[in-house]
């Protein structure tokens, strides 16, 4: 019963009912498809918060060209 066919066969089923089952499924089918794909989303994106960088990345960059421009002004 699981032969590698088959489970072939059912995770592609599973990914066509998740990935586009709203659009052409019946009514009921539809909201399930919905549903399961903002759960799965909503899953996915609560296992990676939000990163912030610690630090500046641009900020030397940023500093050093405004020491470059300044003392090309006669600053």
């Amino acid at each position: 019963m699981f032969n590698k066919g088959n489970m072939t066969l059912f995770v592609f089923l599973m990914l066509l009912f998740v990935g586009c089952g709203d659009s052409f499924l019946p009514k009921p089918l539809s909201t399930a498809s919905l549903q399961t794909r903002t759960t799965i989303n909503n899953f996915l994106i609560g296992i990676f918060p939000s990163w912030k960088p610690k630090v500046n990345p641009y900020g030397r960059t940023e500093e050093s060209i405004e020491k470059t421009e300044g003392r090309g002004r006669g600053k």
